[in-house]
C-alpha cells in the first residue's frame, strides 16, 4: 500500500519576511526577530550539493593584501567626515536614515556637489522628486557643479545604465524604497524589490569601487524601514536625527565597517542650506547678564563630543487637584524620579503641589544619567526661586538614596567646561584630573549638592509639625 504521506518536497516551510528565520508551521509572531505577522508560507527548496568551484583569485597572506585601495575619500564636509571616520572608502556602500524633513536630501546634495570633480564624478539619481526640484534647491544651498549629475529615475535597469554612462566615483540615491525591478514581483519598497535593488547596488559598488550613498525611510517608531536584511548589507548605517522646530541635526554611526561608532556629526539646518557646527555648544547655552532661578548648567556627551546643555525649570502653584509635570528635551521619567529624591532626601515639600515644566534649551536631548544633578538643582532652584551661579556646571548621576554617582569622562566633561569659561562645578567623588584654573567641588548626595550653595538657596518651610519641632 503506498504511503499517504507527504514528502519533505512537498511539506509546505515558513520564513520571516524581516530576519530570513525559517520554521515548519505558520506562527503569528516570529521567535527569532519577535516581529508580528511577517511569517509567511513558501516551497521549501529541495535539498542540493555545491560541488567545489575553480579558483579565479588565490589567497595571499593578509600582510601581503594593499590596503591602500580603502583609502577614504574626504566628502567635503568634515562633520560627515568624522562620523565616517575620515570619508567614504572606494566600494563602501552607506545607508542614510532619518525622518522625513529632518534634512536628509539637503545634506546628501550638498555632498553630492563638494565631493564632484574632475576626477571624481558624482551621480545623483532621485526618485521621490523631479529634476527641477532637485535643482531648485541645489540653486538655492549653492550646490551647483560641472561634475555633479543628475537623474530622476525609479527603475533600477535604468539606474544601471546611468552607471555604464557617467561613470561615477560617488553614487547617490534618494531614496532606495523608491526604485524597482521589473524583473521582481511587488511594489517598490518591499522586501523582495528592496532587497534586488540594494543587492545590486552593493555589487556595482564593489566591482566599479565607487562610494553609494543610500537614503532610506523610517518607520513611526523611528526603526529604518524595510528589511532588516539592509542593514546587514550595507556597510555604515547612519542615523539622522532632529526635531524639525528646531535647528540642530545630529548624524550618528549606528553600524560603521570602516571607523568606530561613538562619534557624531553636529550640523545647523537653516534656510541657505545645512552647515555642519565644529562647536556646537552655544546652541544649547541661553546668554545672559544676570542669573536667573530655575537654570543650571551640565555637560553631555554626544558619542566622544562633549557639548555643554542648559536645564531649565519652573514651578508654579497648581489650580488643579493632579500638578501637571511637562518635560521638553528630557526623559519624563528621570525627572519625575529627581522630584521625588529631591522630596524624601532633600527635604523639599514645595515640588508635590506645583505645576512643574522642564525643558532644555536649543533642542537638545538629554537621556544620560549625567544630567541627574544639574536637573535636580535646575529643580531646587526653581522651587525656592534662588538662582544658582552664572559660571557653575553640575555633572553626576543621582540614585534614589540620594547618593551622587560617577560618571563617564568626567575630564572631558570639564575640560570642555573650562575652554567655555566656566570656572566651578560640582562633580560626584574622585573626578581625576582637574583643568588649571577651574574650581571643583566633589559631592556624595544630593544633600551635600544643595548645602555646598546656602547663599543662594532660601530655606524651604518645615514639611510637618515635627520638622519644625
Amino acid at each position: 500500500m503506498a504511503a499517504r504521506t507527504k514528502t519533505t518536497k512537498d511539506r509546505p516551510s515558513y520564513r520571516c519576511t524581516e530576519c530570513g528565520w525559517q520554521t515548519a508551521k505558520w506562527l503569528g509572531r516570529c521567535s527569532e526577530c519577535q516581529a508580528w505577522g511577517t511569517v509567511e508560507e513558501y516551497g521549501a527548496p529541495a535539498v542540493r550539493t555545491t560541488s567545489p568551484g575553480r579558483v579565479t583569485t588565490s589567497a595571499v597572506p593578509i600582510g601581503q593584501v594593499d590596503g591602500r585601495t580603502a583609502t577614504a575619500r574626504s566628502t567635503g564636509v568634515p562633520e560627515l567626515d568624522r562620523v565616517l571616520g575620515g570619508g567614504l572608502v572606494p566600494g563602501a556602500v552607506v545607508l542614510v536614515a532619518g525622518e522625513p524633513g529632518v534634512g536628509k536630501s539637503t545634506l546628501l546634495l550638498d555632498v553630492a556637489a563638494k565631493s564632484a570633480s574632475e576626477e571624481h564624478r558624482t551621480l545623483y539619481v532621485t526618485g521621490e522628486e523631479s529634476a527641477s526640484q532637485v535643482r531648485l534647491r541645489a540653486d538655492r544651498i549653492k550646490a551647483i557643479d560641472d561634475n555633479l549629475y543628475l537623474a530622476a529615475e525609479t527603475d533600477l535597469a535604468t539606474i544601471l545604465g546611468h552607471l555604464d554612462a557617467v561613470k561615477p566615483s560617488l553614487l547617490i540615491l534618494d531614496s532606495v524604497q523608491t526604485v524597482a525591478s521589473p524583473e521582481i514581483d511587488g511594489a517598490p519598497g518591499g522586501m523582495s524589490q528592496v532587497r534586488e535593488v540594494a543587492g545590486a547596488l552593493i555589487r556595482a559598488s564593489k566591482e566599479r569601487g565607487m562610494s553609494t550613498l543610500l537614503v532610506g525611510h523610517v518607520t513611526k517608531d523611528g526603526a529604518i524601514a524595510g528589511p532588516r536584511l539592509l542593514e546587514h548589507l550595507v556597510d555604515v548605517v547612519l542615523s539622522f536625527e532632529g526635531d524639525r522646530h528646531a535647528r540642530l541635526r545630529l548624524v550618528r554611526g549606528v553600524k560603521n565597517r570602516y571607523g568606530t561608532t561613538d562619534e557624531v556629526g553636529c550640523f545647523e539646518l537653516h534656510d541657505e542650506g545645512i552647515t555642519g557646527l565644529a562647536d556646537p555648544s552655544g546652541l544649547f547655552l541661553t546668554r545672559r547678564a544676570e542669573p536667573v532661578p530655575g537654570t543650571c548648567l551640565t555637560v553631555t556627551l554626544e558619542g566622544r563630543r562633549p557639548l555643554v546643555a542648559e536645564v531649565q525649570a519652573l514651578t508654579v502653584d497648581s489650580q488643579i487637584p493632579s500638578p501637571r509635570r511637562t518635560t521638553s528635551g528630557l526623559e519624563t521619567s528621570r525627572v519625575s524620579m529627581m522630584l521625588a529624591v529631591l522630596e524624601q532626601r532633600g527635604k523639599i515639600s514645595a515640588l508635590g503641589k506645583r505645576d512643574i515644566y522642564s525643558a532644555t534649551v536649543g533642542g537638545v536631548k538629554l537621556s544620560e544619567p549625567a544630567a541627574d544633578l544639574a536637573i535636580a538643582l535646575a529643580l531646587a532652584s526653581a522651587a525656592s526661586d534662588t538662582p544658582l551661579p552664572n559660571n557653575l556646571v553640575a555633572i553626576g548621576e543621582v540614585g534614589l538614596a540620594g547618593e551622587v554617582r560617577r560618571v563617564t569622562g568626567v575630564q572631558r566633561r570639564l575640560s570642555e567646561a573650562h575652554r567655555l569659561g566656566f570656572t566651578h562645578a560640582l562633580v560626584p567623588s574622585d573626578p581625576g584630573k582637574i583643568p588649571a584654573g577651574m574650581k571643583v567641588i566633589e559631592v556624595a548626595d544630593i544633600g551635600d549638592a544643595l548645602r555646598v550653595l546656602p547663599r543662594s538657596r532660601k530655606r524651604e518651610a518645615p514639611r510637618d509639625a515635627e520638622d519644625r519641632r
